[in-house]
């Protein structure tokens, strides 16, 4: 299990901005630190945006920053927005009829792990990862 291309690099663009959570971020300088094709980055960032994490600042020194206190922005907030959060709550192993009443072999070990994925999620801020010692976005 892992997270889709789109949402490791929202957290990752989102991780490095929360680093310096007032600044106004140009795209040339989020495509140099964070090695993003512009082209892409453009992307996420319109969706970002549309979710209501940030906002666009136009004009010759434009660029991007925060709409909201990043206390209040949780990596599950940014992966609901960008590809939904369904996909880890179903099966491991993929199949489409395993349950409680019908479980796979790895229904109970991947249960328990789930929710602590789902919990680690909920209530991990983009804050509480700009107070960490980063070294790698």
């Amino acid at each position: 299990m892992k997270l889709s291309k789109t949402s490791e690099y929202a957290i990752r663009i989102l991780s490095y901005m929360a680093k310096d959570s007032d600044k106004l971020y140009s795209a040339k300088l989020l495509v140099e630190k964070l090695n993003v094709s512009d082209k892409y980055l453009r992307k996420l960032m319109t969706l970002l945006s549309k979710a209501g994490f940030i906002k666009s600042m136009q004009g010759r020194y434009g660029g991007y920053k925060f709409a909201k206190d990043i206390k209040n922005i949780y990596i599950s907030n940014i992966i609901d927005a960008i590809e939904g959060s369904e996909k880890y709550l179903g099966c491991i192993l993929g199949l489409d009829d395993c349950s409680d009443e019908n479980p796979c072999s790895m229904h109970e070990v991947w249960v328990t792990t789930r929710a602590k994925l789902i919990s680690t999620f909920e209530k991990t801020s983009l804050y509480k990862i700009s107070q960490t010692e980063i070294i790698k976005f």
